[in-house]
């Protein structure tokens, strides 16, 4: 578990460590921000194409197999971008560490259901929980840091020696824990979900860049060849014996319930975490380790209540968490979407620790609650699902966020009469990032309305307890 939580955390810090170093990058690499914008969008699609294969690979290869494996191409990915001299290489660098992080945590939560009963799953996902949402909350206050101090490169040699560690836990303590299955591999089926699943990143993340827009016939025809790649890729897993991922796991409704709160959130949490930092440096003039500072206590908050979110799952199941919770994002996003430069740090602070309170109380009891549900042959095609949806879900949250922001300015600097002195830029950037919070007050509501269905999943007696509903 020591060797999956380390490197876990190391992929999940990598995933949002950069993004407050992207000005710097910009300045010293010479390049536009659509440009630098791929080093987020290379990470999110190679996650995009390797993540659903994975329930196939953890049926082909060990537990010790893969976890060396992903190590090894988050060290390479890590030492490489660390030295990198050019954008190019620092790009195929991220692509390496995305491999590695794409076969880590279908494989973290892959274990966690085989090696922990039923009744003790909450607790030991709630542990995770404090890697994924802690890893990329304190991301950006690190970076900052550094950058302040020392240069980007820096936030890859930090990374390094944990990697390292890691992996030497994981030599010498990981055990195979995994059954081998080894079905037959299916290329068309690889081919569909790379291109599906590619396509609809790719087109969500070009739409969001701002360069391209919705209408552009790159990002419709990106979307539109994703969407029948998926089509096809679904109706050959339904044909087949043995399918690369299994769509069984759509017949037990809590997965499903389970995935849609997992959707939501996901998309909550990367639109807020990409317009908040934005707006508090570019609408309200702080420095980038001020605004990293300052989603440190909500992002701790978060991590320090996945553990308890998941102990309380176990004893209470997951409504009394789930609806609460998403009543207190909506209500934090709809609070963020009044803030303007003149709001004190003091509100931000508490309305972004409040947002963040609220998905830990969604997290993992709606993950834990539809996992559970599932038979054990399942829980690869279950956690290479959620997973996958994950990462989609990433995608078209800030796209949607990034561009309602952008139209939000656009429309405001319209009907300026001065669009280029620097007070009225603030305002429209006040104006679209209000706009942004609202999307995602509405996603929020759109989750409390889907979590009135959620049911706790009926524990089998094997696990030492009565089933419940």
């Amino acid at each position: 578990m020591i060797s999956l939580l380390i490197s876990g955390f190391i992929g999940m810090f990598s995933e949002t460590a950069l993004n407050i170093a992207i000005s710097d990058l910009m300045q010293v690499m010479q390049i536009t921000a659509p440009t630098a914008q791929w080093l987020t969008t290379g990470y999110l699609l190679t996650l995009g194409i390797l993540v659903p294969v994975s329930g196939m690979l953890l049926q082909w290869f060990t537990t010790r197999q893969l976890f060396i494996a992903s190590l090894a191409f988050s060290i390479t990915g890590t030492l490489v971008a660390a030295m990198a001299p050019t954008f190019e290489v620092l790009l195929v660098s991220r692509v390496f560490q995305a491999a590695g992080t794409g076969l880590l945590l279908p494989l973290m939560f892959n274990t966690i259901l085989i090696i922990f009963p039923p009744h003790k799953r909450g607790a030991a996902m709630g542990v995770i929980g404090l890697v994924i949402m802690f890893a990329p909350a304190v991301g950006p206050t690190v970076s900052g840091l550094l950058i302040e101090h020392l240069s980007w490169h820096w936030i890859f040699w930090l990374s390094l020696p944990f990697l390292v560690v890691a992996l030497l836990f994981g030599i010498l303590f990981m055990q195979n824990v995994s059954t081998l299955t080894k079905p037959k591999i299916d290329m068309l089926s690889i081919l569909l979900s790379t291109i599906g699943f590619g396509g609809i990143v790719f087109g969500f993340s070009k739409a969001g860049e701002g360069t391209e827009g919705w209408g552009s016939p790159v990002v419709i025809a990106a979307i539109a060849i994703g969407l029948l790649s998926l089509l096809l890729f679904s109706l050959r897993q339904l044909s087949m014996k043995q399918p690369m991922m299994d769509l069984r796991v759509f017949k037990f409704p809590m997965f499903i319930i389970g995935l849609i709160m997992i959707f939501f959130c996901m998309m909550i949490i990367l639109s807020s975490m990409l317009i908040l930092p934005l707006y508090m440096q570019k609408g309200m003039g702080l420095s980038a380790f001020t605004a990293g500072l300052l989603l440190l206590p909500g992002g701790i908050l978060n991590g320090f209540m996945s553990p308890l979110m998941g102990s309380l799952f176990d004893k209470y199941g997951p409504k009394w968490l789930v609806i609460p919770g998403l009543v207190l994002a909506a209500a934090a996003l709809w609070f963020m979407s009044g803030i303007t430069a003149a709001s004190t740090l003091a509100l931000i602070v508490v309305l972004h620790s409040c947002l963040m309170v609220g998905i830990s109380m969604i997290w993992m009891p709606a993950q834990t609650n539809g996992l559970n549900q599932l038979p054990p042959e399942l829980y690869p095609d279950g956690t290479a699902v959620m997973n996958t949806l994950q990462q989609v879900a990433g995608a078209i949250g800030t796209a949607v966020a990034v561009s309602i922001l952008s139209s939000g300015m656009n429309d405001y600097l319209k009907s300026s009469a001065n669009p280029l002195d620097p007070s009225e830029v603030t305002e429209a950037m006040t104006i679209g990032s209000q706009h942004a919070f609202l999307f995602g007050m509405i996603v929020a509501l759109a989750g409390l309305a889907a979590a009135f269905f959620i049911r706790r999943v009926q524990v089998s007696k094997s696990s030492g307890r009565a089933p419940m509903h």
